[in-house]
């Protein structure tokens, strides 16, 4: 009988091993180093009964080479389709970035927790993301936009290093289109081009210059560690509470269900405690983070 159990449950471990097979359909270049991958699942009982909340991530794998995580960059209110963003930056995602149109690569997931959009309903939204850091951001931002009334402001506060840096430029255009949406964009200086219209600046100064108001509202933002440490005080300032801001952490994890530790922090596991977590949550995390 043990023997029996034991058996089970090293199948039930293997499994968490296996990834869905996935078809690229669409692959857009976001930037020079950054693309996004369009992919659809080839069992059609998995592309049905497929779902996730957004701010969850997956593992994404190209056979052969091994397996890298990122967050799923597309809302769950678009279904038949996940997407995720990435730079080539290593073995993995450079191997990805070879593959094409038609190609099949794995997937697991979705994991970890995810944004409470739910229990904002009725708030004031400010989404402050910088560099790549837009990806996990942008499908926030969409969840909420594609129920848009059932929201208050929203406010975008996107930066990057230079014009060319700045992801996701079709959306961008789309949402400073918009007259239900505030979007702010700026480039580090000596980052702009002749035609650059946005603002000129690092995101936190920006940010306290768009000075969005912290009545009934939330915060989520996500980038590089140095902007999330130096805007976290910005907010402050501007009158949100820590319990109020959310950001998303990706970076350490490696197995995404709490096997192989690399993620943990204290008693805390990124992949299995997070990547979401508020400003307060973060502030009681250990020093070494």
């Amino acid at each position: 009988m043990n023997d029996a159990i034991a058996c089970a449950a090293d199948t039930q471990a293997a499994h968490l091993y296996v990834p869905h097979l996935v078809t690229i359909s669409e692959i857009i270049d976001e930037t020079s180093d950054t693309r996004t991958l369009r992919l659809q699942f080839k069992d059609p009982a998995v592309a049905e009964s497929f779902n996730f909340k957004v701010g969850q991530f997956g593992e994404y794998s190209m056979f052969g080479w091994g397996e890298s995580t990122f967050c799923i960059a597309s809302p769950p209110t678009r279904q038949g389709y996940i997407e995720c963003s990435f730079k080539a930056a290593g073995k993995v995602t450079s191997a990805l970035r070879e593959a094409n149109v038609g190609d099949t690569i794995g997937f697991r997931g979705p994991y970890g927790n995810y944004f409470p959009v739910d229990e904002w309903v009725g708030k004031n939204i400010v989404f402050i993301a910088g560099g790549i850091g837009l990806a996990p951001v942008r499908a926030v931002i969409w969840n909420v936009l594609d129920r848009r009334d059932e929201f208050g402001d929203v406010t975008i506060i996107y930066g990057a290093r230079s014009v060319g840096d700045l992801v996701y430029k079709r959306e961008l255009a789309e949402w400073a289109a918009r007259s239900d949406v505030r979007l702010v964009t700026t480039v580090d200086p000596h980052g702009e081009t002749p035609e650059w219209t946005g603002q000129v600046g690092y995101v936190t100064p920006v940010v306290e210059q768009a000075a969005p108001s912290a009545e009934n509202s939330v915060a989520v933002i996500c980038g590089p560690p140095i902007v999330i440490k130096l805007t976290l005080p910005a907010l402050a300032r501007l009158g949100f509470s820590d319990d109020v801001i959310y950001t998303t952490l990706e970076n350490r994890m490696k197995c995404g269900v709490g096997k192989c530790g690399r993620c943990n922090v204290g008693r805390v596991y990124v992949c299995k405690d997070g990547p979401v977590f508020t400003a307060a949550q973060l502030k009681a995390l250990p020093g070494e983070y």
